[in-house]
């Protein structure tokens, strides 16, 4: 008599710029439920994020062939985190070459036949701008954004989805699109912009509050989670909008002050200023040749034209979010945490 056939273990997983925000919480949960996580990061690339995990790692950018195409084969499933965010660059050419044909080329090697006789699920990190949203309405995965007047950053991020989409449909990539809105919590090592404010806001060193602004906003840890959930439960082809709520800048700020303890700004410049301000920046831009982070393109990113509903990402995906204060708080008390410690470490030395 025979023994029973010894089972086959599970498909490694792979995360494709693992270093960045999002990625490093997938990463970290990826790790957390046993996975046998596989990271793909560029040379050079800071990633103190994932520096205490056991994972295996292939050095590369999204243009080195041999390098994604020894990273994705095997792989049962692909985490797609690489996203160029710089919504204020003055020639937006970085942001269409990562965001588009960055993307393009990474699909490119995901549909060989090597790489997708293993592959079952690959998902992409989308965001909720592609999606089209008008005052007075709830905007759903249905609702299809019109190509007029879109900044280059939007412009890039829905050329990307789309071009994922369509290798869906037409090329057999198993993919899934996760347009994830604005993400707040610990663990923002790069500083991104948004965390930025909730660190400002927790040092007690904003000099004022743009006044007007909201924004759809999810914890980085519940993204991650749905992002985790849609390998095992999304359905190829389709979108998922994930946020948890929309939130203003004033809360925002207010919120993390409170979390660590120091007195909010108690002043706010109406949208009126800072369409002035925003203005200014583009101006500069224009006439010096620099970046300005405050532009009228980047202004028009931080404003949410209308609610989301991410009933479908619950539905379908079993996501249940927690409530977006909390990961508010939580950043401003890692930010506070962090640079107590960095003190600590120069009074040592």
């Amino acid at each position: 008599m025979t023994g029973p056939s010894p089972v086959a273990p599970p498909a490694p997983v792979l995360v494709i710029g693992a270093n960045g925000y999002l990625g490093s919480h997938v990463t970290r949960q990826l790790v957390a439920a046993g996975k046998d996580v596989r990271v793909m990061v560029r040379e050079g690339a800071g990633t103190i994020g994932i520096d205490d995990l056991t994972v295996t790692r292939f050095i590369g950018d999204i243009w080195d062939d041999a390098v994604l195409r020894a990273a994705m084969t095997g792989c049962g499933v692909v985490y797609y985190c690489v996203v160029d965010t710089r919504g204020w660059l003055r020639d937006p050419a970085p942001l269409f070459r990562t965001n588009v044909e960055g993307t393009r080329n990474v699909l490119d090697v995901a549909v060989e036949p090597a790489v997708a006789a293993g592959l079952k699920k690959f998902v992409f990190t989308s965001s909720y701008v592609t999606v089209g949203r008008r005052r007075g309405h709830v905007a759903m995965e249905d609702d299809v954004i019109v190509d007029r007047g879109l900044t280059p950053y939007v412009r890039s991020r829905v050329q990307a989805e789309n071009l994922v989409l369509d290798y869906a449909r037409t090329r057999g990539l198993p993919a899934v699109a996760m347009c994830v809105s604005t993400t707040y919590g610990a663990g923002d090592w790069g500083r991104t912009p948004h965390g930025a404010i909730i660190a400002g806001a927790a040092f007690g060193k904003l000099p004022f509050v743009m006044g007007g602004i909201e924004l759809e906003a999810v914890g980085v840890d519940d993204a991650a989670r749905a992002m985790v959930l849609a390998a095992d439960r999304g359905r190829v082809g389709e979108r998922y909008l994930i946020s948890e709520k929309m939130i203003s800048n004033a809360d925002v700020v207010r919120i993390a002050a409170e979390a660590a303890g120091v007195a909010a700004s108690t002043k706010t410049i109406p949208l009126a200023l800072s369409y002035a301000m925003a203005a200014l920046g583009s101006v500069k831009a224009r006439l010096k040749g620099t970046d300005e982070r405050l532009s009228l393109g980047s202004l028009r990113l931080m404003r949410a034209e209308a609610p989301v509903d991410c009933g479908k990402a619950e539905h379908e995906l079993g996501w249940q979010p927690r409530p977006v204060e909390d990961a508010i708080r939580e950043a401003a008390t890692w930010w506070v945490g962090l640079r107590d410690a960095k003190r600590a470490s120069r009074s040592a030395g």
